[in-house]
């Protein structure tokens, strides 16, 4: 049988592709398809085992079949149902509107929003004191397109009052300053969980949303990657 392996961000550095085609004889999981690709590619074998695999766009684990067809990625851990209101998700290279997010999230009902947004820090002094040039995003935008719904349906779940959400991630090559990511939730009263919601969305974004992001600075660049391994639980219900 034949799959296709898909590799992001530090896990195709390392392999030196970015895609492949896998023949495989006899029956395949997630653990076997591992060992293969390790043997493939030694020089993942250190970078697999903290390694995410998706199939066809979900997390996938352990003695969980591959069959033929399937799409695996392979990447380093990141940074549905009726609705009660609008939902906006993107992925995008352009620019964020604020103003537009927010025109196309407030309903009639709509009294109170909250916003987050993440931007380009060129100077951090939290920890390793450091300058950055730029970050370069990236994403696995099928997956990261149903994950950003997920956490929108998670968000519903929790705060039934929320009435409108948007999350939007830029990627591309972004400058100091420069917005990346936003969470934004409206309620109709500041006091019904929109702060909460919109910080829940941050969180949640950067456990499993499959974006990753290059720091460029004046030594050079490096990926950064998160520390979040996902679990079973984080799968779509």
């Amino acid at each position: 049988m034949s799959v296709t392996l898909l590799y992001f961000s530090t896990l195709r550095a390392r392999a030196g592709i970015a895609r492949e085609t896998l023949e495989v004889d006899g029956p395949l999981t997630v653990t076997r398809l591992r060992q293969l690709i390790t043997e493939r590619h030694p020089a993942l074998a250190e970078a697999l085992p903290s390694a995410v695999v998706a199939v066809n766009r979900d997390f996938a684990f352990g003695d969980q079949p591959v069959v033929d067809g399937d799409e695996v990625a392979i990447f380093p851990p990141v940074s549905g149902g009726a609705e009660l209101g609008p939902t906006v998700l993107h992925i995008t290279q352009d620019p964020i509107d604020l103003n537009a997010l927010l025109a196309g999230l407030t309903l009639p009902t709509s009294g109170a929003a909250c916003v987050f947004t993440g931007m380009v820090r060129g100077d951090t002094r939290r920890g390793p004191a450091h300058t950055t040039a730029a970050l370069e995003y990236e994403a696995y935008r099928p997956m990261a397109e149903a994950k950003m719904r997920q956490v929108a349906d998670e968000i519903r779940a929790r705060w039934p009052t929320v009435e409108g959400i948007a999350i939007v991630q830029r990627i591309g090559l972004l400058d100091p300053g420069t917005p990346t990511v936003l969470i934004a939730c409206t309620a109709a009263h500041r006091d019904t969980g929109v702060f909460e919601a919109a910080r829940y969305g941050i969180d949640r974004l950067k456990q499993i949303v499959p974006v990753w992001k290059k720091e460029i600075g004046p030594d050079g660049d490096v990926w950064i990657v998160g520390d979040y391994a996902p679990l079973p639980a984080d799968r779509k219900p």
